[in-house]
């Protein structure tokens, strides 16, 4: 008859359970045996039939596996869903101790842990094995489960109840949630995220030992990806990197930790590492990719990379910022010639002026969505001193900062060009000035000189910028005039021949800027198509005093007039300055004696 009420028990014990999947497990045998003992009551020998009917049906029809047990844990029951669990049939295993039949392992130490059976006979307390347990069968197979067992109160006959739950499916999902929150898809690396865990946890163990360097940080970043990816595609492009992991990985110590940190850019966590062995791992990363080549589709390409290395001491409060400032010693890296490494110290004056720079990055992009640029305007005259001509103006770019003051040019733009926004500041200048000379009409001035960037001249996308404001616009083309500079000519001499070739054939006019300070002045004005020769002004300012300064300006007026090219002189600050250019036979003059730049 115990054994009888203990299955009854069980039954309902399991069949409650499902309702309780919610709460925690061990909740639910000490609700269950209450459902129990209310049957207690109702018991009869005449309904034993009955009762043991509905505890086999209730048993069979759950999921979860129950198992009842004596006072000595022996094995007295087991329903279907036990015996497909365990690999064991229920009659077979009655009489065994349950320990025989369901052993309890830590899956890291593999060692044996409290069965709950026991404890809960033991202590006469409910008893749940801790999340994580793994079952080892008779077989020796191993299940993830979660078990739970509560004692028969006293007096209702001596016992126990161990519900299994089989949870493998529910580990093996959240185990692999994990890994891919913590991994990038491709490479199978660690990802951005879980790598700024582990140098959080690195910048604190270093806190805590005070400010000697126990680790350090690498960030590595390809050189040459972008031709791989528009060259092979991208798939290509994630073989390269998961080339580039492999070899990563291959090369570094087990403690040591890699990661993608996006694109083409990889971190490298060194612990136990000073500065000068960083220095050496990172030379001989950069030395093994430039040894490695990337086939694809019948063609080879080389592999480099770039590497930024810092120390992480207890200097560094945020993981972030440790990997601002390798990324920073990278950048140094990749502009001092690519293919090499750059290691940040205190003090190091470079990185200081870089990181100044990236502020001036963020204020310029916070310009541009805000529209706090603004445009100014400073006319361009004729030498003759009282000669009267058509409206001449050059457009001069501002910036407004929080309290509307303006911001000098020449404090944002070179961050501009050293972190590749000049385009986009280029797109803001011609959007602005077409539509103000579109919506002026026949007022405006007769000429507006705008000044373009280098990078703007390789794009192909910002020529048709133009095409497309100029139409929007209603702008006549033979009323702007585009200004660029000899130096960004040189860098760009190709692609800025054929943006000047393809704009001067629909009317637009351009004028080589800043000429003179090039060695290669004279060469490169032969085969560009320009229409205004802009005089440096270090050579015009001086030139009353200077008679090398007035010569140079000499030759440079005659070389463009002999190719039809008309010369503008700048930095014309005082009426003998204009009366010495008008006799020379320069033909416009530019500067604060001819008027200051004022809003356009």
């Amino acid at each position: 008859m115990g054994c009888l009420l203990l299955a009854v028990g069980a039954a309902w014990l399991a069949t409650a359970h499902l309702a309780m999947r919610a709460a925690a497990l061990l909740a639910v045998p000490c609700c269950l045996l209450g459902i129990w003992l209310n049957l207690r009551a109702a018991h009869a020998a005449a309904r034993t039939g009955t009762l043991l009917a509905q505890a086999r049906t209730a048993l069979g029809a759950v999921r979860d596996s129950v198992i009842a047990t004596d006072g000595d844990a022996s094995v007295s029951y087991l329903n279907p869903a036990a015996e497909r669990l365990l690999g064991q049939d229920a009659g077979a295993a009655q009489g065994f101790p349950v320990e025989a039949i369901t052993r309890f392992v830590d899956p890291q130490s593999r060692r044996a842990m409290p069965h709950p059976v026991h404890v809960a006979l033991g202590e006469g307390r409910a008893a749940a094995l801790h999340p994580g347990a793994v079952l080892l069968r008779r077989d020796e197979r191993e299940l993830a489960v979660e078990a739970s067992a509560l004692p028969l109160p006293p007096g209702e006959g001596a016992g126990a109840v161990l519900v299994l739950r089989d949870v493998g499916f529910e580990r093996e999902a959240a185990q692999r949630l994990s890994y891919q929150q913590a991994h990038d898809a491709v490479t199978g690396l660690l990802n951005r995220a879980e790598f700024g865990q582990r140098v959080a946890r690195c910048l604190e163990c270093a806190q805590q030992a005070g400010a000697a360097a126990c680790d350090a940080l690498l960030f590595l970043d390809l050189d040459q990806f972008r031709v791989v990816n528009e060259s092979c595609g991208h798939a290509a492009g994630d073989a390269l990197l998961r080339q580039v992991a492999g070899l990563l990985e291959g090369r570094l110590r087990g403690r040591d930790a890699v990661a993608r940190l996006g694109g083409d850019e990889f971190g490298v966590l060194l612990c136990g590492c000073g500065a000068e062995d960083a220095l050496r791992i990172a030379e001989m990363l950069r030395q093994a990719l430039g040894e490695l080549r990337f086939d694809h589709g019948g063609r080879s390409f080389p592999v480099a990379a770039s590497l930024g290395v810092i120390e992480l001491d207890a200097s560094w409060r945020e993981a972030s910022g440790a990997l601002s400032a390798a990324e920073a010693a990278c950048g140094l890296a990749k502009e001092h010639g690519r293919n090499r490494v750059h290691l940040h110290r205190p003090g190091d004056a470079e990185l200081a002026q870089r990181e100044g720079m990236l502020h001036w990055v963020a204020r310029i992009q916070d310009a541009l969505d805000r529209d706090r640029l603004c445009l100014y305007a400073q006319p361009i005259a004729p030498a003759a001193p009282g000669a009267d001509g058509p409206r001449h103006l050059e457009l001069l770019l501002r910036m407004l900062d929080d309290d509307g003051q303006v911001v000098s040019p020449m404090a944002f733009l070179p961050a501009a060009e050293r972190f590749s926004m000049s385009t986009a500041i280029d797109r803001w200048v011609v959007g602005s000035a077409f539509e103000q000379l579109g919506a002026a009409g026949d007022a405006g001035p007769a000429l507006c000189a705008i000044n373009l960037s280098a990078a703007s001249l390789s794009d192909e996308r910002f020529l048709q910028f133009v095409l497309d404001q100029c139409e929007l616009r209603g702008v006549e083309p033979s009323r702007v005039c585009f200004e660029i500079t000899e130096t960004a000519v040189i860098s760009q001499f190709q692609q800025a021949l054929r943006f000047i070739e393809g704009l001067r054939a629909l009317g637009f006019c351009f004028a080589l800027d800043d000429f003179g300070t090039g060695m290669s002045s004279f060469a490169y004005l032969k085969q560009l198509p320009v229409d205004f020769l802009k005089i440096d002004g270090s050579f015009v300012k001086d030139m009353l005093h200077d008679p090398i300064d007035r010569a140079m300006v000499e030759a440079i007026n005659h070389v463009g007039h002999v190719m039809g090219i008309r010369t503008v002189a700048e930095f014309v600050e005082h009426e003998a300055t204009r009366n010495c250019l008008h006799e020379i036979g320069v033909d416009f003059v530019q500067g604060y004696g001819i008027g200051k730049p004022a809003p356009f």
